[in-house]
């Protein structure tokens, strides 16, 4: 598969625990996602513009708290113009965003961003709710390509 998310061909990061079995990377999690990310997933403000064709839109602060339970390291964000922020990923030296491709061509600047905490992410009930539900459809996922050994 070939990707286009921010930083892809540096994400070689390995998981932190076995909990996700099967990914490896964060390339293998971006793949498990693209079958997984849906309009409920996305952040209500921009359901009406997601579509197949931009799976990554509305995705990014639920997709990089995930990426860092298996992965660890910290979730910053880019401050963009309506005052919400994009999140991504940093473990190490590494930095990747899964969600970058919603932005097209536009290149945000992944220097210099606060970090970005769960327990205020979270406090968003909607939020808190479609993190949950990615996870356990990753997880269910994950169990559906196993279970055929």
């Amino acid at each position: 598969m070939g990707y286009n998310f921010y930083r892809w061909e540096n994400a070689t990061v390995p998981p932190i625990n076995n909990d996700f079995k099967g990914i490896a990377s964060p390339q293998k999690l971006y793949d498990a996602l693209t079958e997984i990310w849906c309009e409920y997933t996305c952040a209500p403000r921009l359901r009406e513009k997601w579509s197949k064709d931009n799976i990554t839109l509305g995705q990014c602060s639920i997709t990089a708290f995930l990426a860092q339970d298996i992965f660890g390291g910290k979730v910053y964000g880019v401050l963009r113009p309506k005052g919400n922020y994009h999140c991504y990923n940093v473990v190490g030296d590494v930095v990747f965003d899964l969600t970058s491709e919603q932005f097209g061509d536009e290149k945000l600047d992944y220097t210099d961003n606060p970090e970005q905490l769960r327990e205020v992410h979270f406090a968003k009930t909607e939020k808190l709710e479609r993190y949950e539900y990615l996870k356990a459809e990753l997880i269910k996922f994950l169990e559906k390509k196993h279970e055929c050994k």
